[in-house]
């Protein structure tokens, strides 16, 4: 089964905290190349939030990121036309965090099932998610 990270779980994931179940991060460990990815806008926030202070990785984002992608065999999608008329298309009801609405929609056009812990995503019912 492919999956789509979000923002957190990236960041769960590649510091190695406890916030995502252990059965989550057991199938994240076993999956094969070309089964988990992860968006572009999360490059984006990451970005914002090093910048902003709100979080601290061990260096600069950009060389955090491209470390992270060369030492996983995690994709990274690109956001297309195609993403942002399903971001924006998305079936009522849906909050506005135009970030989560990009991984809601890449994971619906991909079929992708979006690994998160964020409440609103997690209650939507228009996206297969895990925690």
């Amino acid at each position: 089964m492919p999956y789509l990270l979000d923002t957190c779980a990236i960041l769960f994931i590649a510091e190695s905290t406890a916030d995502l179940s252990p059965a989550t991060l057991q199938l994240m460990d076993a999956a094969p190349a070309g089964e988990v990815f992860v968006s572009a806008i999360s490059v984006a926030e990451l970005a914002c939030l090093q910048e902003r202070g709100k979080i601290t990785l061990k260096q600069h984002w950009r060389a955090w990121w491209d470390a992270l992608l060369k030492r996983t065999a995690w994709t990274c999608l690109p956001i297309t036309a195609e993403i942002m008329a399903e971001a924006y298309g998305l079936p009522a009801p849906i909050h506005r965090d135009p970030a989560d609405r990009v991984l809601i929609a890449t994971a619906r056009y991909e079929r992708l099932t979006l690994v998160t812990t964020d409440g609103k995503i997690r209650g939507y019912p228009h996206v297969t998610t895990i925690s």
